[in-house]
């Protein structure tokens, strides 16, 4: 439990830094700013509400001059939300010491949490957003092969090297072949790199994950443990693609209903965030405590040394600095809840779910770490790529 000591002071650390930085944030948006720039910030501040993490964007023109009772609302937002690495060790702390206590969330809930927070993605696209690709397009191919190149390719080699048992080893596979988090837009934000650009890459990848995680398991592990690869594609289009389109019509159709809704997804996210990871926890609660540090470090690693390749591999090719923040970010970053889900649902093995479990926690603080550090270094002006 030790480890789970030095994780809530960390979560402390960097929650202080977050709130910092998003509260200077919201009190920069009241001053006079270049039109062009307020526009991508709000653009961006909307997509970040689908975010479990998700700074709690400015609220609609109509109900900005209500009473008090809306300030206090977007006050106490900001703190639950930009406190999430604080709830995500607490509620996994809660979940290895009393199980039971998440037993109620079921798969049925797993699955229809997920399926919330990609429908709360949804409804901030638009047909528009995807066009973008075109202008970075250098930034979203090496995102890409990072995510679905680098990270699975690092699964197999940190597994064999702390010569895990090919179950676990097969867990770790599967969390480096799923896609980006979405937790990855506010420690983008906190890392000064380029929000914008990060709810992209996240976007690419999480589509993109239908057709890549159940050929990567399958090419990776087919060989040595059964994966079931059209049942993991048929469960990323039941969890991902639906609930994607679906918002996305939905903010077609009824903008202004979207528009209510919208103020409500942050804390929504948030919630549902911690009880996926409090579940995950509880469900291998003493598999994780017995395999102790030999797992943890594996895990770990996956995520910073993803983190670190994901930065000085863009480097070497002339990426800006913002731009390999960015990366770096959203490839230490993974969906890990959801690799949960795949490997509950499709491997037959109960010991390839408790990796994608650990990672839940370590996923988010590795990320929230990074950002800080990075929150303290200036970047220097550069000509965008």
């Amino acid at each position: 439990m030790n480890y789970l000591l030095i994780s809530i002071v960390l979560s402390v650390i960097v929650s202080s830094e977050a709130f910092r930085v998003v509260h200077n944030a919201r009190s920069l948006q009241l001053s006079s700013v270049r039109t062009t720039h307020s526009l991508v910030r709000q653009s961006v501040s909307l997509k970040m509400m689908s975010d479990a993490t998700a700074v709690v964007p400015s609220p609609p023109q109509e109900v900005k001059s209500e009473s008090g009772l809306w300030k206090a609302y977007l006050k106490a937002s900001d703190v639950l939300t930009t406190l999430f690495p604080v709830w995500t060790v607490l509620f996994a702390g809660i979940a290895l010491k009393r199980p039971e206590t998440f037993a109620w969330f079921s798969t049925k809930y797993f699955t229809a949490a997920l399926g919330a927070l990609m429908l709360s993605m949804g409804i901030t696209l638009t047909p528009d957003d995807f066009t973008r690709v075109l202008q970075q397009p250098g930034a979203v191919f090496w995102g890409f092969v990072l995510c679905y190149g680098l990270c699975p390719l690092l699964g197999v080699g940190l597994g064999q090297a702390f010569k895990l048992p090919i179950d676990l080893v097969a867990g770790l596979v599967l969390v480096g072949s799923i896609n980006g988090g979405q937790a990855s837009n506010l420690c983008t934000y906190i890392a000064k790199g380029d929000v914008a650009l990060s709810v992209l890459m996240t976007t690419v990848t999480t589509i993109a994950g239908i057709f890549a995680t159940p050929l990567l398991c399958k090419a990776l592990l087919g060989a040595v443990v059964p994966v079931d690869a059209v049942g993991i594609a048929v469960s990323c289009i039941q969890v991902v693609l639906a609930p994607i389109v679906l918002g996305m019509a939905a903010n077609k159709v009824f903008p202004k209903a979207v528009q209510n809704v919208l103020p409500a997804t942050p804390i929504i996210g948030m919630i549902s965030t911690c009880l996926l990871v409090a579940s995950a926890v509880a469900q291998c609660a003493p598999a994780i405590l017995s395999a102790g540090w030999n797992l943890q470090f594996p895990i770990i690693l996956l995520h910073l040394i993803g983190g670190v390749a994901g930065y000085w591999i863009p480097r070497a090719f002339k990426f800006t600095e913002v731009q390999c923040r960015t990366m770096a970010i959203e490839t230490a970053m993974k969906s890990s809840a959801f690799g949960f889900l795949l490997a509950k649902l499709h491997f037959k093995q109960y010991a390839t779910r408790i990796p994608a479990a650990v990672s839940v926690v370590w996923m988010a603080l590795v990320g929230a770490i990074l950002a800080v550090v990075w929150r303290f270094i200036p970047v220097k002006d550069e000509p965008a790529k």
